[in-house]
């Protein structure tokens, strides 16, 4: 899930943005009031995440704390629209006070949606190895095909299996075939 941190100056402000994202089913991570707490708490979260803040903290304003925050993380500045002016083409979302809970709860949902749509479309991108990783597979599979006549992709698909099997990766999963079958 989305790990979500609200970042005010005012720590009522902060509690109160919190409860009302709590309220409509948004799991708030971190309720902060200053930017470093915001980054440290973004930095421990990991992953990625949404921080929804005004437009200063006490040591820093909303564009200081958009350059700290970890990649894959989206900010939310809610502000007046006077200072939302001067907020564009910078891939921050803005929503201007007087705040509508309903806007709110809307542009918090699209933001959770696109957050995971983002981090499903790493995890389908093909793993890239390292070069001594991929000399590994190679060589486990090689073994593989020697010993139990087997064809490159049933070697391949035989430490793909074991590896799920075994929750480790197919590096691990290579190097003990190797292990096992030269020891």
């Amino acid at each position: 899930m989305t790990g979500i941190i609200v970042a005010f100056a005012k720590a009522e402000d902060a509690k109160g943005m919190k409860n009302l994202l709590v309220r409509n089913g948004f799991p708030v991570a971190a309720v902060c009031t200053t930017g470093a707490q915001a980054i440290s708490q973004a930095d421990g979260l990991g992953g990625s995440g949404i921080v929804v803040c005004g437009y200063r903290l006490p040591d820093m304003i909303y564009s200081q704390l958009h350059e700290c925050l970890p990649a894959g993380y989206e900010m939310l500045l809610i502000a007046s629209r006077h200072i939302l002016a001067g907020c564009r083409d910078n891939d921050i979302v803005c929503l201007a006070m007087p705040l509508k809970v309903y806007d709110m709860v809307n542009t918090v949902d699209m933001m959770v949606r696109a957050s995971q749509g983002q981090r499903r479309r790493r995890k389908e991108q093909p793993k890239i190895r390292s070069g001594k990783e991929a000399a590994i597979i190679m060589e486990a599979k090689g073994v593989l095909m020697e010993r139990n006549n087997m064809t490159e992709e049933e070697a391949h698909r035989y430490i793909q299996k074991c590896s799920m099997d075994s929750c480790t990766n197919m590096v691990e999963t290579a190097q003990m075939v190797l292990s096992m079958m030269k020891g």
